[in-house]
């Protein structure tokens, strides 16, 4: 497996965005896709990695930006996709950021920062070599999930309209 990029080795800190801190810091070949950057996260978390999650381009402030999606969204064409992503174009720097969303159901949401980018080689990489904090057991609630709880039942007439309209679509005149 020759590869002509050159091997660089990524020491990337990853916390959750929760009250405590829950971090990780793992180290990983700069040859890697966002793909399996998102495996490595998220195992290196507990979770199994089989929920649907996205990368997030950001500035050094954690503006959210540009999304990177788990699989291509775009109908034709190459959209953007984790697979299609590689480490060393996505953050080349030292203190490159990404936000990493894991689970759109609960919304874990991971700060994602490169500490550090060497020429050394290391065997059996992704390692994780920090650990702090155990992830809990819920999610955080994000405030904008907290407002729509105030009203569980008022949502439910919202869901018709997306699908109300559809007979628009029929020129009945043809039968």
């Amino acid at each position: 497996m020759a590869h002509s990029l050159n091997h660089f080795m990524y020491k990337i800190r990853v916390i959750l965005d929760t009250k405590e801190d829950v971090i990780r810091t793992i180290v990983v070949d700069n040859a890697l896709n966002l793909e399996d950057l998102h495996l490595t996260i998220a195992k290196s978390f507990g979770f199994k990695g089989q929920e649907m999650a996205s990368f997030y381009r950001t500035d050094e402030e954690w503006n959210q930006g540009e999304e990177i999606p788990l699989f291509n969204m775009e109908e034709v064409g190459e959209g953007l996709s984790m697979k299609s992503c590689l480490l060393n174009d996505t953050l080349p720097l030292e203190n490159d950021k990404l936000i990493y969303v894991y689970d759109f159901l609960k919304m874990w949401t991971f700060y994602v920062d490169v500490l550090e980018i060497s020429t050394e080689k290391k065997e059996n990489l992704p390692q994780i070599i920090l650990t702090v904090g155990e992830v809990p057991s819920e999610a955080p609630d994000k405030e904008f999930v907290a407002e729509k709880l105030e009203d569980p039942f008022g949502s439910d007439d919202d869901i018709d309209d997306e699908y109300g309209d559809y007979n628009d679509d029929f020129d009945y005149t043809e039968y």
